[in-house]
């Protein structure tokens, strides 16, 4: 895994939030897939972690996001814990995983992924956590990589063309999003070995 992606371990990662402004809006949920390889040096989704957050003190809330993504803040069975303790837990997981894989770092792989790294950042420095497992700003975009390997860069149009399954209704949801760009990070990579395009000659 080390060689293949020059010591960065890819990990998956998708939020819903509040708005669109990662610095003024809420991070409500947050999920995270690490990726693994087996002896043949095919990747596959390994394991994934899950937190719905409770919105940081002063945090805007746009109405319409919570209608796009239909969480329920005050919902019984949320069950949401801090920014801290959400972002504290993904990253203990991560740093095991980029220890087991024998690589440096982490890197962000997103569907649009800037946008998932701007808010893990916002809330990075708002909790003031440190040891924070990812490179700070390069990402591996699977809506730029689906483009190029499918001509589709709306999650459920990529997916579709690359023979994955996906329920539009469960799309939205951290856990699902993540673990369907997993799968379509995972089939890309995965093609281009297939088509001789790794490991280098």
């Amino acid at each position: 895994m080390a060689y293949r992606f020059r010591g960065f371990l890819p990990v998956v990662v998708d939020v819903e939030t509040g708005g669109f402004n990662a610095a003024t809006d809420a991070l409500l949920e947050i999920a995270a897939t690490t990726i693994a390889m087996d002896e043949q040096g095919f990747v596959y989704p390994d394991q994934t972690w899950f937190f719905r957050v409770e919105p940081f003190e002063g945090a805007n809330i746009e109405q319409a996001a919570l209608d796009f993504t239909g969480i329920r803040l005050n919902h019984p069975l949320r069950m949401a814990v801090s920014e801290q303790e959400a972002i504290g837990e993904i990253f203990k997981h991560v740093r095991k995983a980029v220890k087991s894989a024998g690589c440096k770092r982490a890197v962000l792989v997103g569907h649009n992924a800037f946008f998932d790294l701007g808010f893990v950042n916002a809330a990075v420095e708002r909790t003031q956590i440190k040891r924070n497992p990812f490179h700070p700003f390069s990402c591996f975009d699977t809506a730029t990589l689906a483009g190029l390997a499918y001509g589709q860069t709306v999650l459920a149009k990529a997916c579709s063309a690359a023979g994955i399954e996906f329920d539009g209704r469960e799309a939205h949801s951290a856990r699902y999003d993540t673990e369907k760009t997993a799968e379509l990070f995972c089939g890309i990579v995965n093609r281009w070995q297939e088509m001789g395009g790794w490991p280098p000659v």
